[in-house]
């Protein structure tokens, strides 16, 4: 009786295991780079592009942590204004607000985890970038400094 319940186990842990692979391996094959142009130079960071309703709505909801040249790129298609929280956000973050020519519209800096509170664009833009809070600062980051990225550029 012991050998069968813990044969399901090992096989409940194993596929466990496979789709925890495959997760990570999907998200993995997403990864691009976007390039950040301020009067500091040019900056790099690993992005994954949120593009659908479903990876935009999802986000960075539930990660524990983020590499400090990690982010996330979201595009909304065209230009609306947008909004965002931090609700079910457990890493602070600065966002980025971005128009369809890549220039920077807005920055907020030190979104506060969890919050509900809501972060507008304060003016039609078609993407947000997300990094990790007080970057943006680190890399003297101001409107009108470019972001670069084959969805930008290609458009």
């Amino acid at each position: 009786m012991f050998g069968s319940i813990r044969a399901v186990l090992s096989y409940l842990v194993l596929c466990g295991f496979g789709w925890v692979f495959v997760l990570q391996s999907a998200a993995q094959a997403d990864q691009s780079i976007v390039r950040v142009i301020t009067g500091t130079g040019s900056h790099e960071f690993h992005t994954t592009v949120a593009d659908t309703n479903e990876t935009r709505s999802r986000g960075l909801m539930f990660r524990r942590s983020m590499a400090s040249n990690d982010s996330m790129l979201f595009d909304f298609k065209t230009e609306n204004p947008v909004f965002f929280w931090m609700k079910n956000t457990f890493i602070p973050l600065d966002m980025i607000f971005i128009r369809a020519d890549g220039r920077v519209a807005r920055v907020h800096h030190d979104a506060v985890p969890q919050s509900e509170v809501i972060i507008p664009s304060e003016e039609p833009v078609r993407y947000v970038l997300e990094v990790v809070a007080g970057t943006a600062r680190k890399i003297a980051l101001e409107p009108g400094d470019q972001v670069r990225h084959p969805i930008i550029d290609g458009q």
